[in-house]
This record gives structure tokens, sequence and C-alpha cells, in this order.
């Protein structure tokens, strides 16, 4: 049985090729999520003006018993820097922010861990902006958009951390 983790982190095509990567995820898609009801199914211009209010994500289907969500929690800290507010890299908009959208209470708690962790290892003045919160509708976003590293035979998405 496999279970579903929701992430956000700036662009998704960089996120969703690292984590097709990782042994016991068995899927995933890019969309949009944690936005306004009045904007149901979102398109990418409508989210990438930034009146939607939904970040881009990656919906994470994943096996728990070849994988942990606090290691899924990992290779998404790791993909992006989550002391940014609403920006990654060249990306600037509440659309680009940091967040993990939770599906359940553990989910959750397991989030607010890692975040303290994250935290923990940073030096002052730096803080973690990363929002949680429980997941809600995830739209997909166009089909052009899953897998665009792939399609575009890029391995990866380069994002110059320091600089955000």
């Amino acid at each position: 049985m496999t279970e579903k983790a929701t992430f956000a982190a700036g662009c998704f095509w960089g996120v969703e090729a690292a984590f097709r990567q990782i042994d016991g995820v068995t899927g995933t898609r890019v969309g949009y999520t944690g936005g306004s009801d009045a904007w149901p199914d979102p398109t990418y211009k409508q989210v990438c003006a930034g009146r939607t209010g939904h970040a881009e994500a990656i919906e994470v289907e994943y096996d728990p018993e070849r994988i942990s969500y606090d290691e899924l929690l990992e290779v998404f800290f790791g993909k992006h820097n989550p002391t940014t507010k609403n920006r990654q890299g060249w990306d600037i908009g509440s659309q680009y922010r940091s967040a993990i959208f939770t599906h359940s209470p553990e989910q959750e708690q397991s989030a607010r861990a890692a975040i303290d962790g994250v935290q923990a290892g940073l030096h002052w003045p730096k803080k973690v902006v990363t929002e949680v919160a429980p997941a809600t509708a995830f739209y997909a976003a166009e089909e052009y958009h899953q897998r665009y590293l792939e399609k575009a035979g890029r391995a990866s998405c380069t994002v110059d951390l320091k600089a955000s």
C-alpha cells in the first residue's frame, strides 16, 4: 500500500526529478496546491501571476516499507533553501514558497521535527520559513510540466542556493 507526501520547494521541475530517482517512490506529479478555493484547477499562467495563492508543488506517492516519510523530508530539505521566504533562486513569489502539506497527524509531527532539526543546524540569524499545513486539493499541472526535465533531456535543474 502506498502513501502520499506533498512538498513545495520552489520550481517543481528539479524537485520532481530528484524524487523520481529515489527507490521507494512509486510515482510523482507536479501541480498546484495550498491556494484559494476561488481558483479551482488553476493554470500555470494563473499561478505564476501570483493571484491564486497556490504553490508549485510535487505530490509524491511512496511505499513506506521501502522509504520512510522522514527520508522524503531529508530529500525535500536537501533540494531547496528553506530559509528564503517566497523565493528559490531566481524565482520570486508566494508560488515558490517552501511548504510541507501533510496528509496525517504523523506527517505533521515529522515535518515539524524535521524543521526543528534543520533550524538547529543553522547559524543565527537564518531561520527556516517552511510552512506546514494540512494537504488540500492538489491540481495537476499541465502535461508538458510532468517529467519536464526528462522530456527536455536534462538531469537536473540547477539553482544556486547560496544566491537565494
